[in-house]
C-alpha cells in the first residue's frame, strides 16, 4: 500500500542525512542535505528573483554528473556565504570531484530573502551564514528532525503568517520512494480566504498538517491575488528526492514537475518577487528493473509523487511554525470549529 514513509520526511530516502543551523538572534538559519555519496542533481528556478550558486553545473550538457550536498539557506545574497562554509566542511573530509590530487566539493545553493523580519543583521566585518553552512553539516543525520521555525526556514514567513521548513515523504509498494523538503518563505498565502484551511488540503495524509478541509466554495473563490499575500519579500526553496536511479536530464524533468506542486499550496507563486528553486536528487538506492523504455514513464511517476509531497511540505513546514515577531501562527489564524 502507498503511504507516507516513517519518518514523512526527506530522509526516508536512503542515503541521504538532513542538518540545520539557525541564529535566534539573527532569525536565519541553513538547511544542508547531505548525500552519503555523491548523487545526480538537478534543478528548476522559477519566479523573478532568484538568488542561487552552481546551478549551470546541473544543466543535463554539463559536464559535472553529480553532486556532494545541497545547500539551503536565508539571508538573501549573503546566504549564498553557507555554501563555501559546506564547501570547506566537505573538502576536509576529502567529500568531492577528485581532479589533479585534489578533492574540490560541488555544493549547489539557493536563497530566500528574509532581511526584513525583526532580526539582527549588524553583523559586523563578515555575515554568519559560512559558520552556520558548517554547522549544519556537523549536525546532520539520517534521522528525523522537526519541522517549522528550523534551519533555512527559521526567520521565512508565508504571506502574511509565519512561514518555516517542511517535509514529507511517499513510499510505492515496489519499495520507491519519493520525498521533498520546502523552505516556505512565499509572497502568496498557503491558505484559503479567512485563513479557514490549506490549499494543499486534497493532498494532505493522516492530518499531517490539522486535518482541517479547504474550507471555502470554489464557486466563491474571488479571482487574483489573495489578501492573505504580501508584498515583496520571496522565494520558496527546496529538494525533492528519490531513491530511483535517474540522470540529470531525467532529474531535470522531476524538478520542473514538482514546481506544480508549489502552484497547488501557494497562491500566488512564481511572481516577480520570488526565486523559487527546487532541486532533484537521485541516490539510486533502489534498483529498479526499468530497462531504458520504461525511463520516461518512471521519471512521470517519480515527477508526479514529487509534486504531491512539495504541496504536502509547504502546508506541514507552515502548520508546524510558531509566531515570531510580528507574524503569526497558522495554528492561532485558523478559526476554531
Amino acid at each position: 500500500m502507498s503511504k507516507p514513509g516513517p519518518l514523512n520526511l526527506l530522509t526516508d530516502v536512503g542515503g541521504l542525512a538532513v542538518g540545520h543551523a539557525a541564529d535566534a538572534k539573527l532569525r536565519s538559519g541553513v538547511t544542508v542535505i547531505l548525500p552519503e555519496k555523491r548523487a545526480a542533481c538537478s534543478v528548476d528556478v522559477r519566479g523573478g528573483a532568484s538568488g542561487t550558486r552552481e546551478t549551470d553545473l546541473l544543466r543535463p550538457e554539463a559536464s559535472m554528473q553529480a553532486v556532494d550536498a545541497i545547500c539551503l539557506s536565508g539571508g538573501s545574497a549573503f546566504g549564498l556565504d553557507a555554501a563555501s562554509g559546506v564547501v570547506h566542511w566537505l573538502a576536509k573530509r576529502k567529500r568531492g570531484y577528485s581532479i589533479h590530487n585534489l578533492t574540490v566539493p560541488i555544493v549547489p545553493a539557493a536563497i530566500l530573502f528574509d532581511l526584513n523580519n525583526g532580526g539582527d543583521k549588524n553583523w559586523g566585518d563578515e555575515p554568519p551564514y559560512r559558520r552556520l553552512g558548517q554547522l549544519a553539516c556537523d549536525n546532520a543525520s539520517d534521522g528525523a528532525f522537526p519541522l517549522g521555525n528550523i534551519g533555512a526556514g527559521y526567520g521565512a514567513a508565508a504571506g502574511k503568517l509565519k512561514g518555516g521548513l517542511g517535509s514529507a515523504s511517499w513510499v510505492e509498494p515496489d519499495g520507491l520512494v519519493v520525498a521533498a523538503l520546502v523552505a516556505v518563505n512565499s509572497v502568496g498565502s498557503v491558505m484559503t480566504p479567512d485563513n479557514r484551511g490549506f490549499w494543499a488540503a486534497p493532498f494532505e495524509q493522516d492530518a499531517e498538517f490539522g486535518g482541517q478541509p479547504m474550507g471555502i466554495d470554489p464557486g466563491q473563490l474571488s479571482l487574483g491575488i489573495p489578501v492573505e499575500s504580501r508584498i515583496a519579500g520571496h522565494t520558496c526553496i527546496g529538494v525533492v528526492a528519490t531513491n530511483a536511479d535517474l540522470d540529470k536530464a531525467a532529474l531535470r524533468h522531476v524538478a520542473t514537475m514538482a514546481h506544480d506542486g508549489l502552484a497547488r499550496a501557494v497562491r500566488p507563486i512564481h511572481t516577480p518577487f520570488d526565486g523559487d528553486t527546487i532541486f532533484s536528487l537521485a541516490t539510486a538506492t533502489w534498483q529498479d528493473r526499468v530497462d531504458a523504455t520504461g525511463k520516461p514513464w518512471l521519471t512521470a511517476r517519480i515527477g508526479s509523487i514529487a509534486a504531491d509531497c512539495v504541496a504536502r511540505a509547504v502546508a506541514r513546514g507552515v502548520w508546524a511554525a510558531e509566531p515570531m515577531g510580528a507574524l503569526g501562527s497558522a495554528r492561532e489564524a485558523m478559526p476554531r470549529s
